[in-house]
């Protein structure tokens, strides 16, 4: 099914017995909770980003120290949702172990990635499951907004910075890799008619 952005960013679609640790490049999209517009505003079809828009992009650049064997690819930071593709390698064995013992790796990796199903160099260890990955983002991210809410007076968060929920999509083919990268590359452009603006709700 063609993926169109207006029905799939709305929840999470997993595929059943779908391994999403596996090898490959992953599409998500978190929105804020109630859809607050957070983390800045679009001026002249760009992302202005504000201090808590910076919050998020840091933490988006530090996945790749906190997870060696991911690569974070094209992303976007809109007002009140975030848009993202990783990839995913295979992991090492000292990551795996470390991940086994909750600890962070100690080793950078570069090994090839794949399109997920496709396997990868023989003998590798499986990565960091997609949402263990989303859920570090999401609580590195609410962490130091709440400090900073405490000390910079920003909006409160009630309840919380992020809905709970993020949608997935696994990613299959180089072409649909590219076609994903343009769709966040011009998502600022199309800020006016995006259903997540609330002058669209």
């Amino acid at each position: 099914m063609e993926f169109n952005p207006k029905i799939h960013h709305r929840r999470s679609i997993r595929l059943a017995a779908y391994d999403y640790s596996s090898p490959g490049a992953y599409y998500i999209t978190i929105c804020t909770s109630c859809r607050k517009c957070l983390f800045g505003e679009i001026v002249s079809g760009r992302m202005r980003l504000n201090e808590a828009g910076l919050i998020v992009e840091t933490w988006w650049w530090r996945i790749e120290s906190k997870f060696p064997c991911v690569q974070t690819d094209t992303y976007v930071v809109m007002p009140n949702h975030f848009h993202g593709i990783l990839l995913i390698g295979e992991a090492s064995e000292s990551e795996a172990g470390a991940a086994v013992a909750g600890q962070d790796p100690e080793e950078d990796f570069s090994g090839p990635l794949n399109v997920p199903g496709s396997g990868g160099p023989e003998g590798g260890h499986a990565g960091p499951p997609l949402p263990t990955i989303v859920q570090w983002f999401k609580t590195m991210t609410t962490n130091e907004y709440m400090q900073d809410e405490r000390q910079e007076g920003w909006t409160p968060l009630k309840p919380r910075l992020w809905q709970r929920n993020y949608f997935e999509h696994v990613i299959r083919s180089e072409q649909a890799l590219n076609r994903l990268r343009r769709y966040i590359d011009d998502n600022p452009f199309k800020w006016e008619d995006d259903p997540e603006n609330p002058k669209n709700r």
